[in-house]
């Protein structure tokens, strides 16, 4: 049978680097081409010596191909998804720049103006839990970030069922993977190592992302919702832990029911029986999810774990991709966490 071409448009990101390494072991698809700017011209297994089984040249521009995923800096990635459309590759974006509906919030959180704002309405928000029929059809897909794929798939059964409040608390801690190969002053390891610091509190470019796809799945405008990130000394990992009011009388019984029953059938959504923790998801596209009812202040709790370079980003991205083309969903990224 033929196999798909994918193209990875920056491989030498971290994003970029999981994606060729998942991709590389795809029984059905063929890396087409991997670009990366400073790098060009050179073995990717120069600059990625893990990847060295991947005999791939990396390449300035990308070629052709029948899906490329966009592992580009917020801002860049719409310019390059636009050509790419025109010339009838399919488009999966691991960056931001087609998750929000509403083009005024791109200047307010990322600072530019979309230069592509009628595709936003096309584009499909790549949470499979949520989207995967429009998945299937589409040509371009954002890809959810890492906080709001372990917050949503965290909260999204309780809001559906109507079973909360308004106010939502999201406490989510994250490894410092998720700042990117870029060095900054948060991410060197003298600050960051033996340290727990909170960030972003005046809003995280996340935020809107959350809002948008919660307020979705509860049918509501009205929720107000607390999102504060926080930096662990970790490589990779997030864990969420939100928390609601109940809107009535809930059991911990018809808690489980109502979460057994919407990730019934989702391939990578574990309920557990304990607390998750991040190490149960490293190098895994699985989420762990435990709600849990607080009897005596009427609360629901919900703490979730992923792996937020897989299940939130580049395991999503290929996910996303099965389900494009009609791949069995958990080619190639059914792999059990690492662990210890």
């Amino acid at each position: 049978m033929k196999k798909i071409k994918a193209g990875i448009v920056n491989v030498t990101g971290y994003a970029g680097m999981e994606l060729a390494r998942l991709l590389g072991a795809h029984p059905e698809v063929e890396i087409a081409y991997a670009t990366g700017r400073s790098s060009a011209g050179q073995k990717l297994s120069k600059f990625l010596p893990h990847l060295s089984s991947l005999d791939i040249t990396i390449t300035e521009e990308a070629g052709e191909a029948d899906v490329a995923f966009l592992a580009l800096p917020h801002r860049e990635s719409a310019a390059q998804a636009v050509r790419l459309l025109d010339r009838n590759i399919k488009v999966i974006d691991v960056s931001a720049d087609f998750r929000l509906k509403d083009a005024s919030l791109y200047p307010e959180w990322y600072s530019f103006d979309h230069p592509a704002p009628e595709l936003l309405t096309e584009a499909v928000y790549g949470l499979p839990e949520l989207y995967r029929s429009q998945i299937r059809s589409a040509r371009l897909v954002a890809n959810p970030g890492c906080y709001p794929t372990s917050a949503i798939l965290a909260l999204a059964p309780a809001l559906k069922a109507g079973i909360i409040k308004d106010s939502i608390i999201i406490d989510a801690k994250s490894g410092l993977s998720g700042a990117g190969r870029t060095l900054s002053m948060k991410s060197h390891f003298c600050e960051a190592n033996e340290n727990v610091s909170a960030y972003a509190l005046e809003g995280h470019r996340h935020f809107p992302e959350i809002d948008q796809e919660l307020a979705k799945a509860g049918n509501s405008s009205k929720l107000r919702i607390t999102f504060v990130p926080h930096l662990i000394p970790v490589t990779r990992g997030i864990l969420s832990s939100c928390y609601a009011d109940l809107s009535g009388n809930i059991s911990q019984t018809e808690i489980e029911k109502i979460y057994s029953s919407f990730y019934t059938d989702e391939p990578f959504v574990r309920l557990t029986e304990a607390p998750p923790g991040i190490s149960q998801t490293r190098g895994s596209n699985y989420c762990m999810v435990y709600p849990r009812i607080d009897q005596r202040t009427g609360r629901l709790l919900v703490i979730s774990a992923i792996d937020n370079l897989i299940k939130g980003a580049a395991g999503q991205a290929i996910q996303n991709m099965n389900i494009m083309f009609g791949i069995e969903e958990k080619t190639a990224i059914s792999m059990p966490a690492l662990y210890p």
